[in-house]
Formats: structure tokens, sequence, C-alpha cells
């Protein structure tokens, strides 16, 4: 992620040195809104805390995207400079951020239902502690699969070489940060000890670690999905526990998870904005 970072801070140095002295106030708004993305990049831990922020942080940055994509300077340029490989490579670049969404929409989606269908269970058989064994063993299947079907689709992810004109780089660097940070929240949904086989993914794990001893334990080891995770494996075992607190942990991961869900949803609506403004403004 430093040699993203720094190639990042190069090309929009090359993109200012190439934009004349009077450019638009959006390149300048894009710009400010990429690096705060990058700084709380190199800050932030994986929380749900985090993970949101950085999720309203991307549909800022989606939000200048579109408008840069309005200007008819911009239009004009890209059109202009765009040979046929450039728009297949933008236009894929567009459907890989959509497929992400699209995996963490589906992950989402059956955690919601395995959950619910989990406390269905405890309200309806408090005492039965096999209909809850069962139904606890389910959820943690749902949760297995869940973490091979994000291993997957994170190992699928490379880094494409990025056309180095300036007048496209900014959408290349949106590509880039979005990409990295829809990363992160795969992570923070399945777990990064579940990556712990892939070096990638471990040195972001890596990478993280000392950021949250550094800040307060609470925020650092908030991970609503491994908290579950955790306590139903503790009361399937059979192990003392606290129903109550099983239960609490519960609520927290659904607020989690309907957040995440309104926040990708509205990503994944402004990231097909900007894909239909790229082939409007290629098909004229």
């Amino acid at each position: 992620m430093v040699a993203i970072e720094k190639k990042t801070q190069s090309s929009l140095h090359l993109r200012r040195n190439s934009f004349p002295a009077a450019a638009h106030p959006l390149v300048s708004q894009f710009e400010e809104q990429l690096q705060r993305l990058r700084g709380s990049e190199a800050t932030s831990s994986l929380s749900s805390s985090s993970v949101c922020h950085k999720l309203n942080d991307m549909l800022d940055l989606h939000d200048y995207t579109d408008k840069l994509l309005q200007l008819p300077i911009e239009q004009q340029v890209l059109a202009r400079e765009c040979n046929d490989k450039c728009v297949d490579d933008l236009l894929e670049q567009s459907l890989r951020l959509l497929d992400i969404c699209n995996t963490a929409k589906e992950c989402l989606l059956q955690s919601k239902e395995s959950m619910c269908d989990l406390v269905s269970v405890i309200r309806r058989k408090k005492n039965n502690e096999i209909g809850f064994t069962i139904e606890g063993a389910k959820y943690l299947v749902v949760r297995k699969k869940m973490k091979k079907q994000i291993r997957k689709a994170l190992e699928n992810l490379k880094q494409k070489d990025k056309n180095t004109s300036p007048m496209l780089s900014f959408l290349n660097e949106a590509e880039a940060i979005t990409l990295s940070s829809l990363e992160q929240m795969l992570l923070f949904i399945s777990g990064p000890k579940g990556h712990s086989k892939h070096s990638r993914w471990s040195a972001i794990s890596k990478l993280m670690q000392p950021k949250r001893v550094m800040c307060d334990s609470q925020e650092s080891n908030t991970n609503e999905f491994e908290k579950v995770d955790a306590a139903l494996q503790s009361l399937i075992s059979l192990k003392p526990s606290s129903i109550e607190n099983f239960e609490s942990h519960m609520e927290n991961l659904e607020l989690c998870i309907q957040d995440l869900e309104i926040g990708v949803d509205q990503l994944s609506r402004k990231l097909i904005r900007n894909r239909v403004s790229l082939l409007n403004i290629f098909n004229h």
C-alpha cells in the first residue's frame, strides 16, 4: 500500500503540473478527497466505524468523479486521448469495482439471513439447546463459505498497469483507492485472521496491528462479525458464557450490517452512474 500511495502522490504531482494554472476547482476538490481517503487508509484500524467512514468518503469521491465527467472540457479530452485499449481498461475497471460491491452485498445478505434464523431460534427456543446448536452450526457453515467466497474475490483482484495520461489519472486513482478500501471492507466482514495464508492480506493485517495497539481498545477490537463468531462457538461448545451477551453482539452486528448494506448500495449506484457517463462520452 506504501507503493500505491507513492504512485498516487507522483501521479497527483504530474497532473498538477499538466493542468493549466486556472484548473477547474473540482480538480482540487477531487484531489483533497483522494488524499483524505489515503490518510484514513494509513491510520485507521479495521473497525466498523472506520469501514463505514471510508464508505462515506468513497461516496464523496465518486460524486466528485461524476461532476468531473460532466464537464464538457473533460469529456472532450477523454474522448480525444483514449484509444480503444484505454476505453476497454476504463470500462473493465468500473466493472471490477461493481463486482466487488456485489460480492460484499451477497456476503452481507447471507450473514443477515443466517443471523435472522439464529435470532428466531433463540427467541422461540431459549431452553432448547439442541435447536440452538443446530441453527448455530448452520450459521457458522454459512460464515465459512462466505469467507471462502471473499478469499476467492480478493485473490482474483490484480492491479493492472495504469495509463499515465494526466487527464486520465484521476479515474485511475479513484479506482485504485476505491479498490483498496473495498478490499479492507471485505477483510473486515470475513475477519483478517481468515486470510493469514495469503501474504498480501496478512501483510495488510500486520500493517494495521501497530495502529490497533495505539488506539482505544474498544475501538480497535470492534469487529462485530468476529465477536458473534467467537461467542457462538463458545455457546455451541457449552463453555460458560452469557446468552444475553451473545444477543447483544447479535444486535450490534445487525446494526453494522445495516450500515454497510446502505453504504455499499449507495456506492454501487454511484459507480453505475459513472460507468454510464463514460459510456456516453465514448459513444459520441
